[in-house]
């Protein structure tokens, strides 16, 4: 969605105008005005936004979500990765595990069979 130029995903340069206990409210180009609510401040756990944020802060931020009434929403925390190669890597691992197990098993019955004869 637009809005006054601005899209999802675009990087843009904040001022700090106000600390709530919630988040900071910023100023953006053109005058507008978005919220970086304290989840998004960093990738780490925020117990004080204070310890993060002043008012006068200057920071490039990433524009997270516009609402239709126009409200933005946006972040600093780093773009997440692709999940899908990490979930191949697990399923690879599972199967490679899965694998051995059975090898294990084969060999464990054959010993078994060698000794019962």
């Amino acid at each position: 969605m637009r809005e006054s130029g601005f899209k999802v995903n675009d990087l843009v340069d904040v001022q700090v105008i106000k600390i709530h206990s919630f988040g900071a409210v910023v100023t953006l180009p053109e005058g507008k005005r978005g919220l970086i609510h304290i989840s998004q401040v960093s990738d780490d756990f925020v117990k004080d936004i204070n310890s993060y944020l002043k008012v006068g802060d200057k920071l490039r931020a990433r524009i997270k979500k516009i609402a239709g009434d126009g409200k933005i929403d946006l972040t600093l925390r780093k773009k997440k990765k692709d999940l899908v190669p990490e979930a191949r890597e697990k399923e690879f691992k599972f199967s490679h595990l899965e694998e051995k197990m059975n090898e294990f098993l084969s060999r464990t019955e054959n010993k078994t069979e060698e000794k019962t004869v």
